[in-house]
This record gives structure tokens, C-alpha cells and sequence, in this order.
């Protein structure tokens, strides 16, 4: 295939062509990173991975984390106001869980894509 014959933003390689990916608007690449920087920090994926398998209150992600709960509580501030994570009082108590299932996916396909390179 010559150069003239070939439609922009197509790779060609070996194996098919694959189609140009349409680049979202700039507020949508805006709200990604924001997003990705909220999960950025260790404590906040152990946190999605917690929610992931159920709902949980502080003391609960404190014991199971093994990490100290003011540390907690502004960790799920931060993913709160991402939009990560939906706080519901019950009683006493803040129960969290995480406001869908893809960004449980991100934070799995981002561990398992580290564990893979070990």
C-alpha cells in the first residue's frame, strides 16, 4: 500500500486496519483525569477494591486496610468528590459504596496490568 492510498488516521501493519478513534471533547478528557487523579493514590485503590465486593462503613475499611481512620475518611472525601464513591448514613454510621461497577474495572484491569509486568 503506498502512502497516497492509505486514509489518515488508519495504522497499517500486518494485521487490519483499525478505524480513527474520535477524540472527546475537552471537558470529557478534563473529567477523565480528574477522575484517574482521584484513584491516583495507593489507600483510595485498596478503598475501590473494598467497595468493590460490598458496601462498607469507616471502621470497616479501617480494619481491613490496617490504615488509621482520619486517614480514611479524607481518602473517601476525595473519591467522594470524584464521584467515585456515594456516602449514606445509617444511624451512626456513613456507609460507602461505589457509585458503579467501571471504575471497580479500572482500578482491577490497572492492578492486574502491574501484576502481570512483576
Amino acid at each position: 500500500m503506498t502512502a497516497a492510498s492509505q486514509v489518515p488516521g488508519e495504522v497499517h501493519s500486518d494485521g487490519p486496519a483499525r478505524p480513527r478513534t474520535a477524540v472527546p471533547s475537552p471537558g470529557a478528557l478534563s473529567g477523565a483525569g480528574e477522575l484517574l487523579r482521584a484513584l491516583a493514590a495507593p489507600v483510595r485503590i485498596a478503598i475501590v477494591l473494598q467497595l468493590r465486593d460490598a458496601e462498607r462503613c469507616v471502621h470497616e475499611l479501617v480494619d481491613a486496610l490496617d490504615v488509621a481512620q482520619p486517614l480514611i475518611s479524607q481518602h473517601l472525601r476525595v473519591l467522594k468528590a470524584a464521584g467515585v464513591v456515594h456516602g449514606e448514613r445509617r444511624g451512626r454510621e456513613v456507609v460507602y459504596r461505589l457509585v458503579d461497577d467501571h471504575l471497580a474495572h479500572i482500578v482491577v484491569d490497572a492492578v492486574a496490568h502491574v501484576q502481570e509486568g512483576s
